[in-house]
């Protein structure tokens, strides 16, 4: 079937793409270049395309994952920086989606709010809200969702009461454009990746800026440019200096997360050296030294030395402690101490989201996903013509994007060889899987959400794997025709519209 034209008029697609973020774009360039037979439309809600690279503003915004697994395996990074900002992110999406005809296909100020499949038609009816308030109704035959996994609408509130506190209170997903914070006291509450990229930012105009952690975390100190990609890239033709890059950085990735499961010490004196190097060997460690291995929670990246510098000028500090309340004019921590503040940063985390909290039900009926087993970590049980991404924890969200969308594009190739309508994994309700934990991770996001996450099995395909060079193997070299992905006509496992029309004859 030919592509048909995009126009506002369009409303039936073989594939509609939610969310303009780097799962949804590389979703489209992958069919641009694998199924390019089929239509597809973008709906993204916000009027930018970027997703979270254009939707947090905060000071420094940067990757905390190297470019050449954040970037896709079919679009070279070609900055110097291999740790980038959220400007080098969105040209780099916009650069894909211009070379690609890929902006043609977006929708941009459309929110999905609910999808239900229906078997007779094999269609998702999908409605859509419009920035006017309007709503519409779009059809399509694949849903493949896009959304990311946090709350848009909601960060997580750790249920603060800033009492007397008469100061600014900013939340890092809601970032004041025109926020002045030159020679202010600054405190930033977390000590995660966001706590870690505002510190030392903020510290360069504002008086001081205080990093308030309850709890430390591990912290990995390296260069913010790659020397071996920049020297590849200059030897080697750009594709392939990439391919190397990518494929060290994948290698080296997968090596450290082993090893901090394996020999957690080793790991944990290893990181410690780094930071002594920085700061002398008389630091006192105890404001990174947390209760828990490495990678039992995210790595925070520091580029450049960045928050350790701040702190060696004075500009920065970290203070370990619990609030007992907001004063005024700034926090009183439990053991009395006070630290000052002008302005109170909470980044104290996401809120987790599945599916985009879309609606998504089936001939009517709600799915409860927390009641369905991943299938590959790409689809679930029982649920046809649905994919989605969820990045790895232990590595760049874009490897699982990358290997998702290649994987859809096999089925929908294999769908239309076969002349079929509907692609499910069927799990029958005897299933006997063995569930396993879904995350073994102990960050505070993770845990709070773990009751909406859809199930694991302890055995692949039926989940959601943390090891991506064995899940690219394998989703690329099993047949799509697996035995429990079940490829049918509509209408083939209910009364299709014909079987009636002969009985009523």
């Amino acid at each position: 079937m030919g592509e048909r034209p995009m126009s506002d008029r369009a409303t039936d697609f073989d594939v509609l793409i939610v969310g303009a973020g780097i799962s949804g774009i590389g979703m489209a360039a992958h069919m641009t270049e694998k199924s390019p037979s089929r239509s597809y439309a973008i709906l993204e809600r916000r009027d930018n395309l970027g997703g979270t690279w254009d939707l947090f503003r905060y000071p420094g915004i940067r990757s905390d994952s190297d470019m050449h697994t954040l970037g896709f395996d079919f679009e070279p990074w070609k900055h110097e920086k291999s740790i980038a900002d959220a400007p080098a992110i969105l040209d780099y999406l916009d650069t894909i989606a211009d070379e690609r005809d890929i902006r043609r296909h977006i929708r941009f100020g459309h929110k999905v709010i609910a999808a239900d499949w229906r078997g007779a038609d094999a269609r998702w009816h999908v409605t859509v809200e419009a920035e006017n308030g309007e709503r519409k109704h779009l059809t399509a035959n694949w849903l493949y969702l896009g959304s990311g996994y946090y709350d848009y609408d909601e960060p997580y509130d750790p249920g603060f009461d800033f009492g007397e506190f008469e100061g600014q209170v900013i939340h890092p997903q809601f970032w004041p454009e025109d926020l002045d914070y030159a020679g202010k006291q600054v405190v930033v509450i977390g000590s995660g990746a966001t706590a870690v990229t505002i510190v030392p930012s903020m510290a360069k105009k504002a008086a001081k800026v205080t990093m308030l952690q309850r709890t430390p975390t591990w912290m990995f100190s390296r260069p913010a440019k790659d020397a071996v990609a920049n020297f590849l890239r200059k030897v080697l033709p750009e594709k392939l200096a990439y391919r190397i890059t990518r494929w060290k950085n994948i290698k080296m990735q997968d090596f450290s997360f082993k090893m901090a499961r394996n020999k957690p010490q080793k790991v944990k004196d290893g990181l410690h050296k780094r930071i002594r190097k920085s700061m002398g060997q008389d630091y006192d460690l105890t404001p990174f030294t947390p209760p828990y291995n490495p990678w039992d929670q995210r790595l925070c990246l520091v580029p450049d030395d960045d928050l350790f510098a701040a702190i060696k000028g004075g500009k920065a500090d970290v203070v370990t402690g619990h609030i007992k309340a907001f004063e005024k004019g700034g926090v009183r921590l439990k053991d009395d101490s006070f630290l000052p503040a002008d302005i109170v940063v909470t980044a104290t985390g996401l809120k987790l989201a599945l599916v985009g909290k879309i609606k998504v039900s089936i001939e009517g009926e709600p799915v409860d996903f927390a009641q369905r087993f991943y299938y590959k970590g790409c689809m679930f049980s029982n649920v046809p013509n649905l994919a989605v991404v969820f990045g790895y924890l232990n590595a760049s969200w874009t490897l699982r994007a990358d290997i998702n969308s290649d994987y859809v594009c096999r089925v929908l190739n294999e769908m239309e060889a076969k002349g079929v309508d509907i692609a499910m994994p069927v799990l029958p309700e005897d299933h006997g899987l063995e569930e396993d934990d879904i995350f073994d991770f102990s960050s505070g996001y993770i845990q709070r959400g773990k009751h909406i996450m859809p199930k694991n099995a302890v055995g692949y395909p039926w989940r959601l794997n943390q090891e991506y060079v064995l899940d690219r193997k394998q989703m690329r070299e099993e047949p799509v025709d697996d035995g429990i992905l079940a490829l049918r006509r509509k209408g083939s496992n209910s009364r299709s519209s014909d079987e009636t029309l002969e009985a009523a004859e």
